[in-house]
């Protein structure tokens, strides 16, 4: 097994619980830890035979673009669309974090990590 890293993919998105959240919108960003069997594509050096992160990236943007109100839910789809896009999965991280949230103060980001 390896695990397959896409770090800080970041996506411009209207999720939030507040209706100024879901109007005006904000930036978040997404890291993955997909772990997987290597042994064929490392044999044989071929894109068809692995986890190509174009396709992955691609599932994560079309859940970026569908809102939700809760980064928990956000991080519960993506895991789900990987699960459903791509067979050879094992065990999934999503690391979903939402840049300057609104709580009245200053604050880097808050973030949700799930793993199944």
């Amino acid at each position: 097994m390896a695990q397959l890293v896409l770090e800080n993919m970041e996506f411009y998105a209207y999720h939030g619980h507040y209706a100024e959240e879901q109007t005006i919108g904000g930036r978040f960003s997404v890291t993955l830890m997909l772990e997987t069997d290597i042994t064929r594509v490392a044999e044989t050096d071929n894109l068809e035979d692995a986890l190509d992160y174009s396709r992955v990236y691609g599932v994560v943007k079309a859940q970026m673009g569908q809102t939700s109100k809760l980064l928990e839910h956000l991080a519960a789809r993506i895991a789900e669309a990987l699960y459903r896009e791509f067979g050879n999965l094992t065990r999934v991280t999503v690391t979903v974090s939402k840049l300057n949230p609104p709580v009245g103060g200053k604050m880097d980001k808050f973030t949700v990590m799930l793993t199944r």
